[in-house]
């Protein structure tokens, strides 16, 4: 089964942390994925830029809008991603709560499936 451990900062924790902070929480992101890999269960990870540089796009009768982050009425924004191929739900949860990031932010698990369900 896939799931997705989504990153959810809040706005401003980069900034507060600054570059050596920052960079060491990395490096516990980046051993956390390595650990994942030997045992088997990562597909992917992935780390975002911050939603400075981000942009939204819609379609709104036929026509395309975009709009440049930040995103002023967020409170928080998704910083990064771990794909996971594991047995169940429960083994989903347990990586979730090891992962470093679970700290200072929240891990959001959800389960991969049509947009139906």
């Amino acid at each position: 089964m896939s799931y997705l451990l989504m990153i959810v900062e809040p706005h401003g924790q980069r900034e507060a942390r600054g570059r050596a902070g920052g960079e060491a929480a990395y490096a516990e992101r980046l051993a956390f994925a390595e650990g994942l890999k030997r045992r088997g269960v990562l597909r992917a990870v992935e780390s975002l830029v911050s939603d400075h540089k981000a942009t939204r796009v819609q379609q709104r009768d036929g026509r395309p809008s975009l709009v440049d982050g930040p995103f002023t009425e967020a409170k928080e924004m998704v910083g990064g991603f771990f794909l996971l191929d594991v047995a169940s739900r429960d083994e989903a949860l347990a990586i979730a709560a090891e992962c470093p990031a679970a700290r200072w932010c929240s891990v959001e698990v959800r389960e991969t499936g049509p947009c139906w369900s």
